[in-house]
C-alpha cells in the first residue's frame, strides 16, 4: 500500500463540506482511498453494480431519499449523473458536513447543470496516478522549495537507468505490483482496450467511435507536442470542431491535458497554441510498444517522454500545495521555448526545462533566459532538470538541478 497525500485533502473537506467528490482516471486508486477513509458509520454503494445503477436511474430522487441514515459513499457516480441533482436537494435539507463522499472517473463537474447545482455544497479533490514521492514514501519538496525561491536539491543523482525504468513503469498502482515489465505492459494494453470498449462508448456525443479510439492511441505519440486541432482532425478524418470535442472528452476522463501557452499582453510574438500531455508515461510506452531497451537506445523518444513524466509529477505535487499554481508552456515565434511554465496565484513565474543529458552548456539555458527577459519582474526562477550530480547556478535566477530532486 502506497501513501496517498490527497487523503489529507479529503479528510479536511469532509470536516466542513456536505459533499466531497474524489475525481480521477479509472484505476488510479479512488475506491481504495475511499474504503481506507470510511468506517462503520458509512454506507458504501458502487454504481459499477448494474442493479444499483438501474434503480438510481429510474428514480434518482427516490434513490437518494431512501438511503440508510448513514454517511454515504457513492462510487463511480458518473455512471448515474442524475443522482448529483438529487444529492443537491438532499443537502439543501441537511447541510451537515461529510454527508456524501463521491468518486468518479469522468469529470461530472463539466456538465453545467451539475456544477451550478452543487456550487457551495461540494468540494472536488483530484486523485492522480501515484507520484514518485508517494512511491518513495517521501513528502514532496520540489515545488514547495521553488515557490519559496530556493533551488531544489536531490538525494538521488545520476538516475538514468532508474529514470528509464520509472518512465516505462508508469504510475498506475496495479502494474507497479506486477512481476515484470512485460506483465505491466499487458495491463496497460488491457486498460486501454477497456476504456475503448466501456468508458468511451458511455460518453455522450460520440458519433465516430473508431476515430475516438484512434485519438486515444494517438495522444500517446503526440504527448509533449503542440496540438493543432485542424491537423489533428485531418489525421482522424474529422473536422476541427469534432476533433476538439473528442479531445475534450478524453480530458473529461482524465487521460490527457491540454496545457495553454503562457502569454503576456505586452508581448506579441508569443505562440498561443496549447501543448498536449498524456497523464501517464507507462500507458504511453505500452501503446507505442516501447520498453526499457528501446528507450535507452532512442534519445529522441526518451526526451519527449521525460518531458511528460516531469510535467505529470509537477502537476501531482501542485495538487497538495496551499497556493494554487497554473501550468503553461512558453514558445515564441523564433521557436525558442520552455517546456513548463508555472505561475503562482501571486503572479510569480517559474520556468522548468527538461533534458535527459548528464552534462550541460550555457546554450541549454537559451529558453529560460528568453523567458526571464520576457516575464520581467514576474520572473522568479528558472530550472533545467538534467541527469546530473549537483544543483548549480547558471546565472541570475537560473539553476541546473538533478531530475532526482523531483522526488528526493
Amino acid at each position: 500500500m502506497f501513501p496517498r497525500f490527497s487523503a489529507r485533502l479529503v479528510r479536511e473537506a469532509l470536516a466542513d463540506t456536505p459533499v466531497v467528490f474524489v475525481m480521477g482516471a479509472r484505476q488510479v486508486g479512488k475506491t481504495t482511498l475511499v474504503k481506507d477513509l470510511i468506517d462503520g458509520s458509512w454506507e458504501y454503494i458502487t454504481f459499477d453494480d448494474g442493479a444499483q445503477a438501474e434503480v438510481a436511474r429510474a428514480d434518482p430522487v427516490g434513490f437518494i431519499r431512501n438511503l440508510p441514515p448513514k454517511r454515504i459513499a457513492l462510487d463511480e457516480v458518473q455512471r448515474v449523473p442524475e443522482t448529483l441533482l438529487a444529492i443537491k436537494q438532499s443537502v439543501d435539507e441537511d447541510r451537515t458536513p461529510g454527508r456524501f463522499l463521491l468518486t468518479g472517473s469522468a469529470n461530472a463537474l463539466l456538465r453545467p447543470r451539475v456544477s451550478d447545482a452543487l456550487v457551495g455544497r461540494m468540494e472536488a479533490v483530484r486523485l492522480a496516478t501515484l507520484s514518485e514521492c508517494e512511491l518513495a514514501g517521501r513528502e514532496p519538496r520540489f515545488l514547495d522549495a521553488l515557490l519559496r525561491g530556493e533551488a531544489p536539491v536531490a538525494r538521488e543523482v545520476r538516475v538514468r537507468d532508474s529514470l528509464v525504468r520509472r518512465i516505462v513503469a508508469g504510475c498506475f498502482p496495479e502494474p507497479l505490483l506486477r512481476a515484470s515489465e512485460r506483465r505491466a505492459s499487458a495491463w496497460y494494453r488491457q486498460y486501454v482496450n477497456t476504456l475503448i470498449q466501456r468508458d468511451l462508448t458511455d460518453l455522450p456525443g460520440i458519433g465516430h467511435v473508431e476515430a475516438m479510439t484512434k485519438l486515444l492511441r494517438l495522444t500517446a505519440v503526440l504527448s509533449g507536442q503542440l496540438v493543432n486541432l485542424t491537423d489533428l482532425g485531418g489525421r482522424l478524418g474529422l473536422n476541427r470542431l469534432t476533433a476538439g470535442k473528442y479531445l475534450a472528452l478524453l480530458e473529461q476522463l482524465f487521460l490527457v491535458e491540454r496545457v495553454p501557452a503562457w502569454h503576456a499582453a505586452e508581448v506579441t510574438r508569443l505562440v498561443k497554441t496549447p501543448k498536449l500531455h498524456a497523464v501517464d508515461t507507462g500507458m504511453m510506452c505500452a501503446v507505442r510498444g516501447i520498453n526499457r531497451r528501446k528507450l535507452l537506445g532512442n534519445p529522441a523518444d526518451l526526451g519527449s517522454l521525460l518531458e511528460s513524466f516531469v510535467y505529470n509529477e509537477l502537476r501531482k505535487q501542485a495538487l497538495w500545495l496551499d497556493e494554487p499554481v497554473a501550468f503553461h508552456h512558453y514558445r515564441d515565434k523564433d521557436k525558442v521555448e520552455v517546456d513548463i511554465v508555472m505561475e503562482s496565484a501571486s503572479g510569480g513565474c517559474y520556468g522548468v526545462e527538461v533534458t535527459a543529458a548528464a552534462s550541460l552548456r550555457q546554450r541549454d539555458f537559451t529558453g529560460l533566459k528568453r523567458f526571464r527577459r520576457v516575464a520581467g519582474k514576474r520572473f522568479r526562477m528558472g530550472v533545467l532538470l538534467y541527469d546530473g550530480d549537483h544543483t548549480t547556478a547558471f546565472g541570475e535566477g537560473l539553476f541546473a538541478v538533478p531530475v532526482g530532486a523531483l522526488w528526493g
